[in-house]
């Protein structure tokens, strides 16, 4: 490792250095604008100490390698939602604290200040993942004896309570409530009929929708991030997939494209309308019709749900969904109803009794 401060001509510093990154590669550059050598040589000293990354470089610092490490290969919006965790959540409190004086006590102390500003227990399960994934990182390439997390135990939960979901006759009457706005309508039959993400339907083309077969195709998700529009893969692998659809909302889907001005295979069905549209319409059309308040997530519930009182198996349902795994859809979105349940009893009574076709 070596360094030389230079005198620009317009009397800046600059420093010319090579170091040898954490895959044992050797590397050179420069960096340029100081206002004094002993700035300049202060900033190679600090990057260095980024660079060695022993567990003594700070959290903030520690942050920096991992970041520039790991966001080729994450998704935009991904790294964008952990910027914003290690930012606002972790930094602040653990930013100036070398690794090795992160604890587990000091780390419970955290938890319970995070706990007490009341975020949802799956909100905390995330932003404790986040730090624990950090300290992992630094065990695995940085020779960190231990990740505290593990010791301190997490916080929060990875499942959120059940959510609340809608019977065919409720959406009906929910649907009925927010015609009068024709994209809020199809949009919420979309989700309803589909069970795919709110990012999925935003990010539907005309293209996408197979006339001819009965299906829709999904294969890229849309979210808005500070304003700017970033349309990317859809969550997981099994989330690219074929959606099968019955003639009625295909009729209805052809209709509304029918009302889409000069529409091309690459017109997108929603191209003016938000997330935040669709949670105000869902507001309206809750208030309207009086069915209960459910969540737009709370559509794919409603799916699966709905596939499940129908006979469907968790496999079939997973992959109408794009779950990587039948357990998720299983434990997450199958909420089998109250009806379904006296189904159940009425078998077990007739095997009870000893009556033919019981079961």
């Amino acid at each position: 490792m070596s360094c030389n401060a230079k005198k620009d001509p317009n009397g800046t510093w600059r420093i010319q250095y090579r170091w040898v990154d954490w895959t044992g590669k050797n590397r050179k550059s420069q960096k340029r604008g100081f206002q004094t050598k002993k700035e300049a040589e202060e900033w190679y000293a600090h990057f260095l100490s980024q660079q060695s990354a022993d567990v003594t470089i700070t959290l903030a610092d520690f942050w920096k390698v991992y970041r520039d490490d790991m966001e080729p290969r994450l998704r935009k919006t991904t790294m964008m939602q952990k910027d914003y965790v290690m930012n606002d959540k972790i930094l602040p409190y653990f930013g100036n604290m070398p690794l090795n004086e992160i604890t587990a006590p000091k780390i419970r102390i955290w938890q319970s200040k995070m706990i007490a500003q009341g975020y949802k227990p799956t909100y905390l399960k995330t932003i404790n993942n986040h730090l624990s994934c950090v300290l992992n990182y630094a065990v695995k390439y940085y020779n960190l004896r231990i990740n505290p997390c593990h010791i301190a135990g997490s916080m929060g939960k990875s499942k959120a309570d059940e959510r609340e979901y809608w019977t065919v006759e409720e959406f009906k009457k929910f649907s009925d409530a927010v015609i009068d706005k024709q994209d809020a309508w199809i949009g919420f039959n979309i989700l309803f009929w589909t069970g795919m993400r709110l990012g999925e339907m935003l990010a539907l083309t005309v293209g996408d929708i197979d006339f001819e077969e009965g299906t829709i195709q999904i294969s890229k998700s849309l979210t808005r991030v500070r304003g700017e529009i970033i349309v990317s893969e859809p969550k997981t692998e099994s989330s690219n997939r074929i959606v099968t659809i019955h003639q009625e909302l295909q009729d209805r889907l052809q209709e509304y494209i029918n009302s889409l001005y000069r529409a091309k295979p690459t017109t997108r069905l929603f191209e003016n309308r938000t997330k935040s549209f669709f949670e105000h319409e869902l507001i309206r059309g809750v208030e309207l019709s009086g069915v209960k308040k459910i969540t737009i997530h709370g559509c794919r519930h409603s799916q699966a749900s709905l596939c499940l009182q129908i006979g469907y198996s968790p496999l079939e349902i997973a992959r109408r969904l794009g779950h990587s795994k039948v357990t998720t859809t299983i434990e997450t979105y199958c909420h089998p109803s109250l009806d379904a349940q006296k189904r159940i009893a009425e078998s077990l009574g007739k095997a009870d009794r000893g009556e033919e076709n019981a079961m």
